[in-house]
């Protein structure tokens, strides 16, 4: 049998080089050289929100543009939306561009932020919110709407958080969408939840390959909120529900967007990742 005291000592030693291996092939190392994106001192703080036509992200981009960010807003339907999305904004004085773009598609996720840095001279907060919720049995899934999920939710965050590593800010934020339906794990939701918990693996490591940059990355756990996601499924999947809630009712886009802003906020500086669950109770 290997000697325990030995092995622990060659991961212990392994786990000393990954940095500077990572380092030496250019990846998280990287990040924390001089090449670095600035950090954004006295000036306007800029924010992308993808999947923001409506409930969650329209709500995170209108409260944001209210605490004086600029803001892009990405669809990648529902341009009228968000359009109408950002007239709201402009009337009330904000700054705020629209871009439509598939998340699962790098180079699209590419050009948001192209569009961003040249409208508003950089990127200081990433709200990775986009992101599809298709139910079903395992027996009953078809191959079509799990590979629509895993693009958009797996890989489009991936490419999501791979642009915001390299361009947002020193100093800024990234937070990502996660949901507590990864702590009840209820019947049909399977791929679904499995998809939202990559959400925290790729916060918690993000956070520490950013690490030296003062910038948080984390993810918030949403409970039910009372969206167009979740009303797409018929009033069964509100029953019970706000019975079963603590503060008995759904949520509101408005109740995330107001977690988003505090994490975005000097006030939520110490925070970093971690998954915040914003569910009014629900366990």
């Amino acid at each position: 049998m290997p000697n325990q005291k030995n092995s622990r000592r060659t991961f212990l030693s392994l786990s000393a080089a990954l940095p500077a291996a990572f380092a030496l092939g250019g990846g998280a190392g990287a990040q924390t050289s001089t090449s670095s994106p600035k950090a954004n001192v006295g000036k306007e703080k800029v924010a992308i929100v993808t999947g923001s036509s409506r409930g969650i992200g329209a709500a995170t981009a209108r409260r944001l543009a209210h605490d004086g960010y600029a803001v892009t807003l990405n669809c990648l339907t529902g341009v009228d939306l968000a359009t109408q999305v950002a007239r709201e904004i402009e009337h009330a004085g904000g700054r705020v561009i629209v871009r439509q773009g598939d998340v699962a598609d790098p180079l699209a996720v590419g050009a948001i932020f192209d569009a961003t840095e040249n409208a508003f001279g950089g990127v200081d907060v990433v709200i990775n919110n986009a992101g599809i919720m298709n139910v079903g049995s395992f027996a009953q899934m078809t191959d079509a709407s799990f590979d629509r999920m895993i693009a958009t939710n797996v890989k489009g965050s991936f490419n999501v958080l791979r642009e915001a590593s390299r361009r947002t800010r020193n100093g800024g934020r990234i937070i990502s969408l996660s949901s507590s339906i990864i702590l009840s794990k209820p019947a049909f939701t399977a791929v679904y939840a499995a998809t939202k918990a990559t959400q925290e693996i790729y916060s918690s490591v993000l956070s520490k390959e950013l690490a030296g940059r003062n910038i948080s990355v984390n993810a918030i756990a949403p409970g039910a909120v009372d969206t167009r996601l979740l009303r797409q499924h018929g009033e069964a999947a509100l029953k019970g529900i706000p019975e079963a809630t603590p503060l008995r009712r759904l949520g509101q886009p408005e109740d995330i967007a107001n977690v988003i802003a505090l994490l975005c906020s000097s006030d939520g500086t110490w925070i970093d990742g971690q998954i915040v669950f914003a569910n009014g109770g629900l366990s």
